[in-house]
């Protein structure tokens, strides 16, 4: 039998990646790509597998519950694998609410209709949460995250996305739906929203723009390629025990500034300027609320259970990330303008649901 997969969130950075990745390495799955195309979805992130004959998208809301219910009776999928995700910090301190009917409302009505449709037989389907590893809060200048953290969520967006992992384990504990879920470090790669650090920096320097950093640049984060995130979702998707949890990380523990300092060097190599001609365009802005000090996951279950390693090193993932953003002006250029939001219209605009 054909497996039908569900993947919402499939047009934003990770999902993409992880859409591209089953398209192309299970001809026999029927890839079904939900997407609201907020501002962070694109359908250009898939333009090259847009035609593939095992995809198909569909736009539409995860808090609309009548709306996923009909779905999932029109669709009958096998599994779902959940990235639909409000996620950037700055927005849910903004914006709370939308944080709260997208990543907890949006996950219980998918939860709910998954419920309903395989009712007896939970064996044969799985719903795979795609979380991040903010809910565990700050670490020290110790110390790493293992799946049995206790949470710790200090923005409402990490708080969204604990309440949204008890929901799916509640929902194992309670009616016995197989579930799994992990948590990842930050990403970065291609296909990245320009509101995020990276790509941010990228788009500021290439035009001479200044490149702001929160506080003195002490935080720590722990980076991993996104390509290599997608690997890791699909080998815990075919393989992850029912209920289990993964914390996926890329062992690559950068401050903030450090990493802008690298990506500096990167630019004036590449862009053909004298050295420190980037690095000249930091500005220090006032430090985020709450902004969490380090995170550091280790991944040693993932890699000792599932075999999976990240396939990167940090700077030549960095420098490959730069390469696609100067080689893509005119997707950077789209997204910045706004004009990759017509984008669904040209194409899709009779299929509209």
């Amino acid at each position: 039998m054909r497996k039908k997969i569900l993947i919402t969130g499939g047009a934003g950075f990770i999902g993409s990646h992880v859409v591209r990745q089953f398209i192309k390495k299970y001809a026999d799955y029927q890839i079904i790509n939900l997407d609201k195309l907020t501002y962070a979805g694109n359908l250009l992130n898939l333009k090259d597998v847009e035609d593939a004959p095992n995809y198909r998208f569909i736009k539409g809301d995860i808090t609309d519950a009548a709306f996923i219910t009909e779905l999932f009776h029109q669709e009958h999928p096998d599994a779902v694998i959940h990235l639909a995700a409000e996620s950037h910090v700055d927005r849910s301190i903004s914006s709370p609410m939308e944080f709260v009917m997208t990543n907890v409302i949006g996950t219980v009505n998918l939860l709910n209709a998954a419920k309903e449709m395989w009712k007896g037989d939970y064996a044969n389907h799985r719903f795979y949460h795609v979380s991040t590893d903010e809910v565990y809060g700050s670490l020290g200048e110790t110390g790493m995250f293992t799946e049995t953290t206790a949470y710790d969520p200090h923005s409402p967006y990490s708080a969204s996305k604990a309440s949204s992992d008890h929901f799916v384990r509640a929902y194992h504990d309670t009616y016995g739906l197989d579930v799994v879920i992990s948590n990842c470090s930050n990403n970065y790669g291609s296909h990245h929203f320009p509101e995020k650090l990276i790509p941010l920096a990228i788009n500021n320097i290439k035009n001479n723009k200044p490149v702001p950093v929160y506080g003195k640049g002490e935080n720590i984060r722990d980076w991993l390629w996104v390509e290599d995130h997608a690997a890791a979702i699909d080998r815990i998707f075919h393989q992850a025990k029912a209920g289990d949890t993964y914390n996926i990380g890329g062992h690559n523990e950068w401050k903030n500034i450090d990493l802008i300092h690298l990506l500096c060097r990167i630019m004036d190599e590449k862009l053909g300027r004298e050295a420190g001609a980037s690095a000249a365009l930091i500005t220090y802005v006032t430090d985020r609320a709450g902004h969490d000090l380090r995170y550091a996951i280790d991944s040693s279950k993932l890699q000792n259970e599932l075999n999976w390693t990240p396939s990167l090193q940090f700077e030549e993932g960095l420098a490959k990330t730069v390469d696609w953003y100067l080689e893509n002006e005119e997707w950077l250029e789209n997204v910045t303008s706004g004009i990759y939001q017509d984008y669904y219209k040209e194409q899709y605009a009779e299929h509209e649901h």
